[in-house]
Parts: C-alpha cells; sequence; structure tokens
C-alpha cells in the first residue's frame, strides 16, 4: 500500500479536499471545512491521524502495535496510524470511511445535502 492509493481513498468521498496549511509536506483532507484526516512523514515514518469514535480508538491502539493516540491532535478522539506497519489495507480504509462519517455525519443537514449535491 502506498501514499497515491491510500490519497485516492482519501479523496474518493463526496467534498473531500486537500491543503497544506500546516507544511508542504503534511497534507490534510476536510469534508465541509472540517478535518477528518492527516497525511505526512514523522521520524521517518509516514504516519496519519484519523478520527475515531474514543472507545474503538482505544481497542484499535490494544489491537495495532503502529496505532497510538493522536499526535498533535485530541488523544481521545484521533489516532495515529504508522503506515506500512501492521495495520491491513481493508482495516485502514475502514478507519478512513469512519473517520470521514464521523465528521460529515458533525456537519448541518444542510451542509451535507449541499455537499451531496454538487
Amino acid at each position: 500500500m502506498n501514499g497515491s492509493e491510500i490519497e485516492l481513498y482519501l479523496l474518493h468521498f463526496k467534498g473531500s479536499e486537500k491543503s497544506f496549511p500546516f507544511d508542504k509536506t503534511t497534507a490534510v483532507y476536510k469534508v465541509g471545512g472540517k478535518m477528518f484526516a492527516l497525511m505526512g512523514e514523522h521520524q521517518g515514518h509516514m504516519q496519519m491521524n484519523l478520527k475515531c469514535d474514543p472507545v474503538y480508538a482505544l481497542e484499535l491502539r490494544h489491537i495495532y502495535n503502529s496505532v497510538t493516540a493522536g499526535y498533535h491532535m485530541n488523544k481521545k478522539h484521533w489516532n495515529t496510524i504508522i503506515l506500512n506497519g501492521d495495520v491491513p489495507k481493508e482495516e485502514l480504509f475502514s478507519m478512513i470511511e469512519d473517520s470521514y462519517n464521523l465528521v460529515f455525519y458533525s456537519l448541518t443537514k444542510k451542509l451535507q445535502a449541499s455537499i451531496l449535491n454538487a
């Protein structure tokens, strides 16, 4: 699994947008102006931050060595995943989808409808 494959998946969601607000190497993915994923390199490893249900976030941290509390994020609601670690592609894509859905469904109904009808 490589960065471009992950990026294509991140951008396939309705209303998903990519930007670089922090630096030239950390990509931020948003829906409705709210972050649902960040991806970049840290300490020689590609990693990403994903929003997660707090209970499920703890479960994932116990299951996978490459999943930790969100780096520079609210550690209750965000996980950091070291890519090419022990998280299978299908599980990573499921985590990405969950993150997108958590953020998308937190948007106003009007904004959700606008995104879906774009």
